[in-house]
């Protein structure tokens, strides 16, 4: 879905997952600084938006998800998976209730598969689940925005900013007192500097929660069983993922950046410990990526991600 603010003046158009919005609006480092700052937002209108109304909406999504919502109360914020039987990750979910519908984002392109699932799940629930991605569109506010998000039809309230659902008709007029745009490529990059996982790009088909550090904030592992549940208490309980993310500070001396997928090697070896993720140009930090490890790389360890060397942040303990 192309979204209508590309025809503002400087948009650069971004491809791949994010094929849709802006990448950029010509100066990257000076959209990150102003989001940074507080100011400007971000078009995320190319995600996939799906409601869940009816009184069981939140006790039936309790049962589904990894995260605890039947007691969500209104405008709380969360965020949740859905894995598959084996406990790998199929589903990001970030949410709010806001008393009488559920508004959910999740990557683009996905909202039909995960509504399917749904779908097959209602049962004998009183739940309506709803594609509403022609209708309304997410766009962020970064944390310290003094924007007046009077025309959304619901708000995420986060750490780091607010996820707007604003109706796409109309979308130019309800942004227009935002502030300055940002486009996509600014966001990733505080995206990676916040070590926040995005699914597709910190996961593959083997991911589980405890590698990407989503027992942080998707993962309540004092609740009751959901499909995939075992291997997450399993593994918590052992403590032992098989893999970690890692922040990764490159060398700034080096003029490519790894790309997603990008193998990642140990310094004077051949073999492959793990491949990056995420990757970025940040406004203060240089070049920066997230990488997906053996659990037994050491921390202190030099990695090369495609050739680029960089020092480790830990982010999942070894």
């Amino acid at each position: 879905m192309k979204s209508p603010l590309l025809a503002l003046p400087g948009a650069v158009p971004a491809e791949g997952p994010d094929e849709g919005v802006a990448a950029h609006y010509g100066d990257l480092f000076r959209e990150q600084r102003e989001l940074a700052a507080g100011r400007g937002w971000v078009d995320l209108s190319h995600r996939g938006v799906v409601t869940v109304t009816g009184p069981d909406r939140l006790s039936w999504l309790h049962l589904l998800l990894t995260q605890h919502v039947s007691d969500l109360r209104p405008q709380q914020a969360t965020e949740a998976l859905i894995l598959s039987p084996n406990g790998h990750v199929e589903h990001a979910l970030y949410l709010v209730d806001d008393g009488e519908t559920v508004w959910i984002h999740v990557e683009p392109g996905s909202q039909q598969a995960l509504i399917a699932y749904l779908e097959s799940m209602k049962f004998w629930n009183r739940v309506e689940v709803a594609d509403a991605t022609a209708e309304y569109a997410v766009v962020f506010l970064p944390a310290g925005s003094t924007a007046d998000p009077d025309g959304a039809a619901a708000i995420r309230e986060l750490p780091y900013g607010r996820d707007l659902f604003l109706p796409r008709a109309g979308l130019e007029q309800a942004v227009a007192g935002f502030g300055p745009a940002a486009g996509v490529w600014a966001y990733e990059a505080l995206r990676i500097e916040g070590h926040r996982p995005r699914l597709g790009f910190e996961t593959d088909h083997r991911t589980i929660p405890h590698e990407v550090d989503w027992l942080a904030t998707a993962v309540h592992l004092q609740k009751g069983c959901y499909r995939g549940q075992e291997t997450v208490a399993r593994v918590h309980n052992l403590g032992r993922p098989p893999r970690r993310l890692v922040f990764l500070h490159l060398d700034g001396t080096e003029e490519k950046l790894p790309a997603h997928g990008a193998e990642v090697r140990l310094d004077g070896q051949e073999r492959a410990v793990g491949f990056v993720t995420s990757s970025a140009r940040h406004h203060e930090l240089g070049p920066i990526a997230l990488a997906l490890v053996k659990r037994n790389v050491p921390v202190e360890a030099v990695l090369l991600a495609d050739g680029v060397p960089g020092s480790q942040d830990v982010i999942v303990p070894a």
